[in-house]
């Protein structure tokens, strides 16, 4: 039986520029490593980062605390511990923290090692990572919700709404729905140059032009789907993340105005949007606590797939609230939220179980490491969110997602949308 050596932590940095832990684990004579991300814009009811922030030498961003416990605790602790048993691993690491969101230990460093030990048994066993997971056999590669204009949180510009994103749904493949991707993204950086606007991107590599209109944006948007020769709504389809809780921590207003309007106004503009722009996914158009206005949308709002983030943060007992309360179609999935592999797995599970569609996402502030492409094909989520073709960390992904679907060979299939 292979067991767990020793555990070593290190500091490394994210695609920000941010202090962010990586974890080693060792077993005999090999070792797996893996980094944690980090979000900007971030749930209330995430599990808990941990940083130094009384270490004035990183301006209160290091975590070299989380490190040291990964280094000490954490790695005596899971010493031993068979290398294949990752319920029993990360058991023993939530078990170890012992609180509701991980302020003990950090979801940071208990999430470093959780991945890491997965890597590693798949290494151990001579399989791909992606075979290691949930789905046994026909595996299906998901469609990229691909970034390709950033606001909110994620530039430095007026735009309100956080990410615009596109999704190749008539791709048949995974290399094509990346061929088209970049057609649609080469053609929007020529328009944005036309109207001489900067294509400097933002922190997940969509273009972050000093433009504030929502409507704007979206029309740049289309206008690049149609330069591209394809059919807006239906050969590419534009996606939305709102991101609603960042817009209540600066203003407490909806991305519609900077005045109050009611749910019922709010849901009326989105209407609106939908329809001009055949938008067919929202992300996050309401706060994490507004449940009866996600509902409301839910029953108004039909064909569009509404999608909880800060909702639902990759957390059991809040996806089961939200299925009974009837707030959405989806769930983003983001295993730092949560804190574990098994966690996460779990929440997977439940929602498919319950209907939901399962989108994987990164973090904006991510790094070169590749987990979450082969999480989102071995639990069959149909759709990813990993950023633009643009910045590394974000390409990283995708490009793991065309090895596997080279690997996949013959068998190699585009998971269903609709």
């Amino acid at each position: 039986m292979s067991k767990i050596l020793k555990i070593r932590a290190r500091q490394v940095f994210d695609s920000r520029g941010n202090p962010t832990i990586e974890a080693e684990v060792y077993s005999k004579n090999l070792s797996a490593s893996a980094i944690c991300p980090s979000g900007a814009s971030t749930g209330t009811y995430e599990a808990f980062e941990k940083r130094d922030k009384n270490n004035n030498k990183y301006l209160g961003k290091s975590v070299l605390s989380a490190v040291n416990l990964v280094n000490t605790k954490i790695s005596k602790k899971l010493s031993g511990t068979s290398i294949h048993d990752q319920t029993r691993i990360d058991t023993t690491l939530i078990n170890l923290d012992d609180t509701k969101q991980k302020t003990n230990l950090g979801a940071n460093s208990i999430l470093a090692v959780s991945m890491a030990a997965k890597k590693l048994s798949a290494k151990i066993k001579n399989i791909p990572l992606y075979k290691t997971f949930l789905v046994k056999n026909n595996y299906k590669l998901p469609y990229p919700l691909m970034n390709i204009i950033n606001g909110g949180a994620h530039a430095n510009n007026g735009l309100r709404i956080q990410e615009f994103m596109i999704r190749p749904d008539k791709a048949k493949s995974f290399s094509e729905a990346m061929r088209i991707c970049f057609v649609v993204i080469s053609n929007l950086k020529d328009l944005i140059k036309k109207k001489n606007l900067s294509t400097s991107v933002g922190d997940e590599g969509g273009f972050a032009p000093m433009i504030s209109s929502n409507e704007k944006a979206l029309d740049l948007v289309v206008a690049a789907i149609n330069k591209s020769g394809f059919k807006n709504g239906k050969d590419v389809s534009i996606c939305l993340d709102v991101a609603a809780n960042e817009l209540s921590k600066k203003d407490k207003y909806s991305i519609h105005s900077k005045k109050y309007i009611s749910v019922d106004q709010s849901i009326k503009k989105y209407k609106k949007i939908i329809d001009k722009y055949k938008i067919k996914s929202i992300e996050d158009p309401f706060g994490e606590n507004h449940w009866s206005a996600w509902s409301k949308m839910m029953k108004s709002i039909k064909n569009v797939q509404i999608v909880g983030d800060d909702l639902y943060v990759t957390n059991l007992e809040r996806l089961k609230k939200g299925f009974l309360n009837i707030s959405s179609n989806s769930i983003l999935i983001k295993p730092n939220q949560i804190g574990t592999v098994s966690e996460t797995l779990e929440v997977i599970k439940f929602a498919q179980i319950i209907g939901y569609k399962t989108i994987i996402s990164h973090r904006s502030g991510d790094s070169e490491d590749t987990f979450i492409a082969d999480l989102a094909v071995g639990t069959n989520s149909n759709q990813i969110k990993t950023g633009s073709l643009a910045r590394s960390e974000r390409v990283a992904k995708y490009n793991q997602l065309l090895r596997i679907e080279e690997q996949l060979g013959k068998n190699a299939r585009m998971n269903k949308i609709y």
